[in-house]
């Protein structure tokens, strides 16, 4: 009671709301500049149950927005490394830990352990990927995507409301993340703490639940407005008939006499078909070395030419790779756009 005491004293809380929140579970995707604010104001309401999904690390450029991170964490998974803060914060809590990319192999399977599913990713085909998933499992998510100052704001499968594919049937080729294009660390800090206001909502059976409803703000001008999505039955009964749909966006190199090293991860977007593109995800890079080849040039690329320099630089230093390229601006300079 004395944890609780200043939202136990609220009327749309109350006693009975604090055993709602106790008694319910939230599995976030993605431990990222979205996940890290939801996951601190989730644990601090006294969700019962939070499960944390994701196979990524702790890096050095994650500290100005992720803030359940320390330097100390640099190179944890960030799953764990958020599990040992946010105990800290309510050991109250129990925390389940995925470290482990969300795929369409184990997304029902993991849905169906919790009431509410919460978006913390940062790419097209993840977002289909829960969306389908929801469906099929009937379970809420709240979703929200962040574009440099902009952010995104919505709650799908909501109480037969609308879905992802109401308001995006299709996708565009290329993923847009702040990698290549730069975020304020306070943008998807704002955006994930909504993400965390709307599961309450949804979990107190209290306020405007933002289903049918897409909200858009922009931190520099701090304007914000709310569009009406429609419901598409069409787009959720091919996912109930079908299942899960993936998401392949597919290209061409547009030189296809030279050899490349793509050290973009799994799920990244587009995929290249092509016999010419060495395909090795930078977290598998120092196990799979032998791999690549040393006789001839190979140019490396990612998403917008970042990593791809820093694993050039790093190959040549450490592993006498002599024979490396980075492709400066990452993928779209280099694939067939006609």
């Amino acid at each position: 009671m004395m944890r609780y005491d200043r939202q136990i004293k609220l009327d749309e809380v109350g006693v009975s709301g604090q055993e709602k929140l106790k008694n319910a579970s939230v599995l976030i995707v993605g431990v990222g500049g979205l996940g890290c604010p939801a996951a601190q104001y989730l644990v601090g309401a006294g969700i019962g149950r939070i499960g944390l999904i994701d196979h990524d690390r702790v890096s050095l450029s994650n500290l100005h927005r992720q803030l359940l991170f320390t330097e100390a964490d640099i190179g944890s998974t960030k799953a764990s490394a958020a599990k040992q803060r946010l105990q800290m914060i309510n050991s109250e809590v129990e925390i389940d830990v995925f470290e482990e990319p969300l795929n369409i192999e184990n997304a029902e399977n993991l849905f169906q352990l919790y009431d509410i599913i919460l978006d913390g990713t940062d790419n097209f085909e993840t977002k289909y990927l829960i969306n389908d998933a929801c469906i099929l499992t009937e379970k809420p998510w709240v979703y929200a995507s962040i574009y440099k100052n902009e952010g995104q704001l919505a709650v799908f499968n909501y109480q037969e409301g609308p879905s992802y594919r109401c308001l995006f049937p299709k996708t565009i080729r290329q993923n847009i993340s702040c990698e290549a294009t730069g975020v304020l660390g306070v943008t998807p800090g704002i955006l994930g703490t909504m993400q965390a206001a709307e599961v309450l909502k949804i979990i107190l059976e209290t306020g405007n639940v933002l289903s049918g409803k897409l909200k858009l703000l922009n931190i520099l001008t701090a304007q914000d407005q709310v569009l009406n999505i429609s419901r598409r039955p069409e787009e959720i009964q091919k996912i109930r008939k079908e299942g899960i749909i993936p998401v392949r966006i597919e290209c061409n190199i547009s030189d296809e006499t030279r050899y490349y090293l793509d050290i973009r991860e799994i799920f990244e977007q587009p995929k290249i078909t092509s016999d010419k593109v060495i395909q090795i995800p930078l977290s598998e890079l120092e196990d799979r070395l032998d791999e690549i080849p040393k006789q001839e040039e190979i140019l490396v690329f990612c998403q917008s030419g970042k990593r791809s320099k820093k694993v050039v630089d790093l190959l040549q230093a450490e592993f006498d790779f002599n024979n490396l390229k980075n492709v400066e601006g990452g993928i779209e300079t280099i694939i067939d756009n006609n």
